[in-house]
């Protein structure tokens, strides 16, 4: 079955996917996002199995990236995909299923209804499968980056979002890994856009993270002193 929403006449909307050998979900995500009526753009990283093959297979326009750069850089050339192609918003999401395709109307909605330039999933009001330091983490990471962004945001870490084509034409991101989540945050408050959350569904596989504790730590706290100090 197709569904076919009526705020895709005024909205031109692509998802965009990072994967780093995502080769058991991947298959299926494209397939159910293209369900929806939308194109799927897998963003392949690096990735040492089929990854990219399988998307194409599926439906998938399919950027490849020799070396695995980190997510904010598949991000970075996800949305210059989406410009250059025309899109009024995109939509990212995961890659290792995490994130439900089933939400993307409710995106698509809020998108259309509200005058935010980015809307965030928010796993929040639902965490009794979250791992407890991801909790943890996201508790005390939301509530810095809200203090930041100066509003209020409750699932800053969430990779589930949609951003509109104006914010992704003004937004300069200088990095390059998991540290560009936050970033996009940072900067489109400052620009004076309103950021959304929309409550989500998650499935938690319990997988090990790719998040490297000590480096990407390191990293994202550089960040920050940068961008506090600019």
């Amino acid at each position: 079955m197709v569904y076919v929403y009526a705020v895709l006449e005024d909205m031109r909307t692509c998802v965009i996917i990072p994967v780093f050998n995502e080769s058991r979900t991947i298959g299926q995500l494209v397939a159910q996002i293209r369900q929806h009526g939308l194109e799927a753009v897998v963003i392949d990283d690096g990735s040492r199995d089929n990854s990219a093959q399988i998307a194409r297979d599926n439906g998938a326009v399919v950027l490849i990236s020799s070396l695995n750069e980190g997510k904010g850089s598949a991000l970075i050339k996800g949305f210059d995909y989406a410009l250059a192609n025309g899109f009024d918003a995109v939509i990212a999401m995961d890659g290792d299923g995490q994130h439900l395709p089933e939400n993307i109307p409710s995106f698509l909605e809020a998108a259309e209804n509200s005058e935010a330039e980015m809307i965030i999933g928010n796993r929040m009001s639902e965490t009794s499968e979250m791992p407890p330091l991801r909790f943890l983490t996201n508790k005390f990471m939301s509530w810095f980056l809200s203090f930041l962004a100066k509003q209020r945001i409750p699932d800053t870490q969430c990779g589930y979002r949609l951003m509109k084509r104006d914010l992704l034409l003004r937004i300069n991101l200088t990095t390059y890994k998991f540290e560009t989540e936050s970033e996009i945050i940072i900067k489109a408050a400052r620009l004076g856009y309103k950021i959304y959350s929309l409550p989500i569904k998650t499935i938690y596989r319990h997988e090990r993270s790719r998040i490297d504790a000590l480096r990407d730590t390191v990293r994202f706290i550089r960040f920050i002193i940068k961008e506090m100090r600019s």
